[in-house]
């Protein structure tokens, strides 16, 4: 496998797979790993990750599901280039696509109500206060440049199958607004796990789980806790990442 200058190949520690990165780009994050273990597909489901960067998710959920499809979906060509030679590599290519486009136009790319489950781990930070250069790799990856939350709810409540499963990471800062915006386009909040680094700190994430046309009636799941203490994963971690 080919690589470009200052890229690398990482271990995912699941079946084997391992995952093409550049370290000048935006690297995938604990969110994903915890998002891919937080998301479940049925068998011989199909799923689409919306905003796949180097295609994360998509891989280790196709270490850890029987979906017999997963589609990535991403708008920056060098982070698609990555992806799909990742999803190469791994010889996953009869079950992973990645595709290069823009999730705003994401209902316009693919068949409407088609998917079983869709995820996303989408820009968390609101507009381009504060960046110095919107175009970069991390600034499209953090902040809402080319996309929106509302962009990303919209989409999804038009390609999910009725009763399809929606799951997302994101901040809790914002939780308030992902209730109202997921509500707003029927994909009724149904699952929720707020992430801590520690057992004693504030929760730097949330997990959230949406069905497209559900009943309301959420389950707040008990806190996933990061770090027994300092460098020292909890159990759950380790069993997340695998090692």
């Amino acid at each position: 496998m080919m690589l470009k200058e200052n890229e690398r190949i990482d271990d995912l520690q699941r079946n084997g797979y391992r995952i093409i990165q550049n370290r000048e780009r935006f690297c995938f994050g604990m969110d994903a790993v915890l998002l891919s273990g937080f998301a479940t597909a049925p068998p011989g489901g199909n799923v689409l990750d919306l905003g796949t960067g180097t295609g994360i998710i998509p891989i280790l959920m196709a270490a850890k599901t029987e979906a017999a499809h997963l589609t990535g979906l991403e708008i920056q060509p060098e982070s698609a280039d990555m992806a799909a030679r990742s999803v190469a590599l791994n010889d996953l290519g009869s079950r992973v696509t990645i595709v290069t486009g823009d999730i705003k136009e994401a209902d316009a790319l693919f068949p409407l109500s088609a998917y079983d489950t869709i995820t996303c781990n989408p820009p968390y930070m609101i507009g381009q206060h504060g960046l110095t250069n919107p175009e970069s790799a991390k600034a499209i990856a953090r902040h809402e440049v080319l996309c929106t939350l509302e962009d990303v709810c919209r989409v999804t409540a038009r390609l999910l199958k009725p009763q399809g499963h929606f799951y997302m990471v994101h901040r809790p800062f914002r939780l308030a607004e992902i209730m109202v915006t997921m509500t707003q386009y029927k994909l009724e909040p149904k699952r929720m796990r707020l992430v801590y680094p520690f057992a004693d700190a504030e929760p730097n994430m949330v997990l959230i789980e949406g069905t497209r046309g559900g009943r309301s009636g959420m389950t707040v799941e008990k806190p996933l806790i990061v770090f027994e203490s300092k460098g020292v994963y909890t159990k759950e971690i380790v069993d997340v990442y695998g090692y």
